[in-house]
């Protein structure tokens, strides 16, 4: 066994560790948008900030080793690895930092600060927000697509192309969350 071997094993972990996060985040998140008193989305909203946690030192993980392996092994200038670098700078990070995680903790917060009852308004608003569910679906697009590159390894136009088959299924599939945004908005009205 060698240090190469251990360093793959400790990114992959990570990237499962990602899979997790993002599902629970998923499932936090379907859960909220049934849920009909604030009580109910008390213990989603735990689950939900764990799944950060999770999400967070999984990503850590993975792009320490990610960068190790690229600097030792394959070298930066590789076409996938620029097009996964790429993705977590241009992609990634600004849905999780400027879009998911700042409403995901408006969501936290008004549920812990909501009185028992019933679900307030501007709370469901919160979770049934279809820019949350577009980011984090498009999200789950892009890392899927960072281990297709990952474990394809195409050339750099290749790669690039398929960052963007991936990033246009996410959106595409958004669709449906804006589609049923607009329909609860019509049955409320």
């Amino acid at each position: 066994m060698n240090a190469y071997n251990v360093i793959l094993f400790l990114h992959v972990s990570g990237d499962i560790g990602i899979f997790i996060g993002i599902g629970l985040e998923w499932f936090g998140l379907m859960a909220l948008r049934r849920a009909q008193y604030v009580e109910q989305t008390r213990t989603i909203a735990w689950l939900i900030t764990i799944a950060n946690r999770v999400s967070t030192g999984s990503a850590v993980l993975t792009i320490a080793s990610g960068l190790y392996m690229a600097l030792t092994v394959w070298g930066l200038q590789t076409g996938w690895i620029a097009v996964t670098l790429a993705s977590l700078v241009v992609l990634l990070a600004p849905l999780l930092v400027g879009i998911i995680e700042p409403r995901m903790r408006v969501i936290v917060t008004a549920t812990q600060k909501a009185t028992d009852g019933p679900l307030p308004a501007t709370l469901s608003a919160h979770i049934h927000d279809p820019v949350l569910g577009t980011a984090l679906q498009t999200v789950t697009a892009v890392v899927l697509g960072i281990v297709f590159l990952m474990t394809n390894k195409p050339s750099l136009g290749a790669a690039i192309l398929v960052m963007g088959i991936f990033l246009m299924l996410g959106l595409a599939l958004s669709l449906l969350l804006w589609r049923a945004a607009r329909a609860k908005r019509a049955r409320s009205l």
